[in-house]
């Protein structure tokens, strides 16, 4: 069974996050949630969740995917870690997927890894990728990165990373399950 690792920091985007965990875990993925810091985290919005483990107990090298979603000020709170930017830099250069959704492909930008890639993000954070190809699409994939642009692309989002992770025929079936109507 794939796995994907969810990373929240405190200010996350809720709908972003529970949404993708879901979606994930309807898509037969094994998902664990990591918390930026130990115990639970709550969001942007008041909602506190109870992460599976904390990340300095965490191997991200055993995920298939590492996941970031976006919100503030849990973004910022991803990108002043320099452990999970320092895993975000091997994970690329040794060709493991990373996917981020919001504003949190900023993070992967702060990494280093976004020059010469299409991405996407939330639309405020689109002066950042001076040096990417910046595409005003629902779900980007370039190579091993997935990248998407907000709440409201949460669900195409987790059907993309079901479609990478499980294949076309998996992703479509967790879209009809959950009613969702746009292409995979």
């Amino acid at each position: 069974m794939p796995k994907a690792l969810v990373v929240l920091a405190p200010g996350f985007e809720e709908i972003e996050a529970i949404s993708i965990i879901d979606v994930l875990r309807r898509g037969e993925i094994d998902v664990t949630v990591a918390g930026l810091t130990d115990g639970p985290i709550t969001g942007s919005h008041d909602i506190t969740v109870v992460p599976d483990t904390v990340l300095e107990k965490t191997d991200h090298t055993v995920f298939d995917v590492l996941v970031l979603p976006g919100g503030q000020p849990g973004t910022n709170n991803l990108k002043a870690d320099e452990r999970l930017l320092q895993w975000i830099r091997d994970r690329f250069k040794n060709g493991q997927k990373l996917a981020a959704i919001c504003a949190a492909p900023t993070v992967l930008h702060k990494a280093g890894i976004t020059d010469r890639l299409k991405v996407t993000s939330y639309p405020s954070e689109k002066a950042v990728f001076t040096n990417s190809e910046y595409l005003e699409e629902p779900v980007v994939k370039d190579g091993h990165v997935i990248t998407s642009r907000g709440v409201g692309t949460a669900l195409a989002f987790g059907l993309a990373l079901i479609e990478e992770l499980q294949g076309k025929e998996k992703a479509k079936e967790v879209a009809e399950r959950i009613l969702f109507k746009a292409e995979c």
